[in-house]
């Protein structure tokens, strides 16, 4: 009787060993998609044109205060909050539709953004931010608040922003304020409307 038990172990351990073996082998290379999945992953390939419009917020300084006064714009809308950040990034380089000023001069592109989990942003710029940025703790202030508080507002995810240079941490923007740490948005600096 005990001898009969353990080899209906034996075979039941051998069973659930194959079944569980089929199952991963199998399950790791099945992907379900659901009908949500698979209409927001055509969204994402669709061209911008065709998607649907998302207004974001973009900050300006103003010339006689050097305050920042919101402007909104619209964006495509995109499920991947980096990509939507960049085409945010990409209408406040474009500068502003009215008297306000532009923070960071026109030829300055965004090579990348990328957002940890942590809710860092790590904005990319070329080295024309730097290198064509007028000179003055003002001017850098509104630039890197510009950035910074734009992405804030629109982007819940993100608390912090890290500016990089061509890739690289740099020390100032333009000789006054450091570039080697993460901002958090400060509103303080916004009018209010």
């Amino acid at each position: 009787m005990a001898r009969s038990k353990i080899v209906l172990a034996a075979v039941l351990f051998v069973a659930l060993a194959g079944l569980v073996f089929l199952f991963l082998r199998t399950g790791a290379r099945e992907s379900l998609r659901t009908p949500a999945a698979i209409s927001s992953s055509a969204a994402a390939d669709a061209p911008a044109a065709d998607r649907p419009l998302k207004t974001v917020t973009l900050f300006f300084p103003r010339e006689d205060d050097g305050l920042l006064v919101p402007e909104a714009r619209e964006i495509p809308s995109d499920p991947a909050p980096a990509r939507e950040a960049e085409a945010t990034l990409a209408e406040l380089i474009k500068g502003p539709r009215g008297e306000l000023v532009s923070a960071l001069p026109p030829e300055t592109r965004l090579a990348r953004l990328f957002i940890t989990r942590d809710g860092t942003a790590y904005a990319d710029f070329s080295r024309e931010l730097a290198d064509k940025h007028p000179s003055g703790t003002e001017a850098e202030l509104a630039t890197v608040y510009s950035i910074v508080d734009t992405l804030a507002f629109n982007f819940p995810s993100i608390k912090k922003v890290f500016l990089l240079i061509d890739g690289e941490e740099r020390e100032t923007l333009s000789g006054h304020l450091c570039l080697d740490r993460a901002y958090f948005p400060d509103y303080e600096l916004t009018v209010r409307r």
